[in-house]
């Protein structure tokens, strides 16, 4: 008896440290559960504290940048969804892309086109820096990410954090082709102009406003900070 039970404790000892051994746990590219944070349905980004400079971020600029300048009324917003392609949250815009592989990605493919009727966005091409951005995204992975912007609302200049900030939220929808709403904000005279307007009630999100971004997660405290010093200080073209 004492022998058959030594011979099952041997047994269990030796498949746990089979399991130990032998188990590995690969981390999914992106947490799928939890609480939404305008990435994607039920879909929260991997979080880095601070941002890194040789990295591409879904949460800070690819997701703004696709919003504000593909997924527009007419073309690939929800309601519009052209060609039955929808890009506003995370999983859509996966959905485009080959991770590591801009090359062989419809969605790169799509953005780098310089003739046909097919070229993307309608309004125009995107700047080279922004297709070079989302180039480094997919090759990089293209994973749901975000990091800490570092935004120091003490930087309140035009060319350092406005126009910056119109570029990567705006344009796409407010530009010379492409006047949503009829406003402009692709340069310094439209910007100070919409400044002067109804730029501040839109970006807080004010009740009576049309909240902007549109389709977006609302500017942080910062950013509108940003913006509000620089109408208080002038609206200079600084």
């Amino acid at each position: 008896m004492e022998k058959t039970k030594w011979r099952i404790l041997i047994f269990l000892f030796s498949g746990i440290s089979f399991l130990a051994i032998n188990c590995k746990h690969e981390l999914p590219l992106a947490i799928s559960t939890g609480t939404d944070t305008g990435t994607g349905t039920g879909v929260i980004p991997t979080q880095a504290s601070t941002c890194s400079p040789d990295t591409a971020y879904f949460a800070n600029t690819i997701l703004p940048l696709i919003n504000s300048s593909c997924a527009t009324t007419g073309c690939h917003d929800a309601i519009s969804h052209r060609e039955g392609v929808t890009l506003t949250t995370y999983s859509q815009i996966r959905a485009m892309v080959t991770p590591f592989n801009s090359g062989g990605s419809r969605l790169y493919s799509i953005i780098t086109r310089t003739s046909g009727e097919d070229i993307m966005p309608p309004a125009g091409p995107l700047a080279s820096a922004q297709i070079a951005n989302i180039k480094k995204w997919i090759d990089q992975g293209a994973l749901n990410n975000q990091c800490n912007s570092g935004c120091d609302s003490s930087v309140f200049t035009y060319s350092g954090a406005v126009s910056v900030i119109m570029n990567t939220y705006c344009v796409g929808c407010h530009n010379s082709n492409s006047l949503g709403g009829g406003i402009d904000l692709s340069n310094y005279i439209a910007v100070k102009a919409a400044a002067l307007g109804r730029m501040m009630g839109s970006i807080n999100h004010t009740s009576g406003y049309s909240a902007m971004p549109k389709g977006g997660a609302k500017l942080s405290d910062c950013q509108i900070a940003q913006i509000q010093k620089w109408i208080q200080a002038g609206t200079l073209n600084n």
